[in-house]
């Protein structure tokens, strides 16, 4: 069965929680904040997409996706996170749809690019690669990876918006 990708409402905010908190529950690299940063960014009006997996009408899956600043002033460039799927609905194509729906609306926005912390693996099949010429303050550079849209390859510090700082 195909998940049913479209933009969260207002409505969707208790269960993408939900979602996000069963989805990091037992990941071994997280600091259990994702949902708080998704409600955050919602708060701030930062949360640029979000966009929702439904099953059967049932919410099992969300990414978020916001700006991120460049300290060469290269615009607009997104960060991709945190992206959750419930346990059950794991590896079976949902994080996979959202991923590609998520870049999808980036470029319709005319996105130069996206960046995202995670692992190479799995995020190198939609075209993510750890750059030298971008750097995440204390991430491992194996782990930050990006992904360009854009003509031009841009060179700095990346710096998230502040709601990734949040713990409530």
């Amino acid at each position: 069965m195909r998940a049913r990708i479209r933009e969260e409402v207002p409505a969707d905010a208790l269960a993408i929680e939900a979602v996000t908190v069963a989805a990091f529950s037992n990941a071994a690299h997280t600091s259990r904040t994702e949902q708080h940063i998704v409600n955050a960014l919602r708060r701030a009006g930062a949360l640029t997409i979000s966009l929702v997996a439904e099953l059967d009408a049932v919410l099992v899956g969300h990414v978020a996706l916001s700006p991120v600043n460049i300290s060469d002033g290269s615009t607009p460039w997104f960060g991709l996170g945190p992206i959750s799927v419930l346990p059950a609905h794991q590896r079976v194509g949902v994080g996979s749809a959202l991923m590609q729906a998520a870049l999808a609306a980036l470029r319709q926005r005319h996105a130069q690019g996206c960046v995202l912390l995670g692992d190479p693996g799995y995020y190198g099949r939609f075209g993510f690669r750890a750059s030298l010429d971008l750097v995440l303050p204390g991430a491992p550079p194996e782990y930050f990876q990006a992904l360009h849209f854009g003509p031009t390859t841009p060179r700095g510090i990346v710096t998230y918006h502040p709601a990734f700082e949040a713990t409530s």
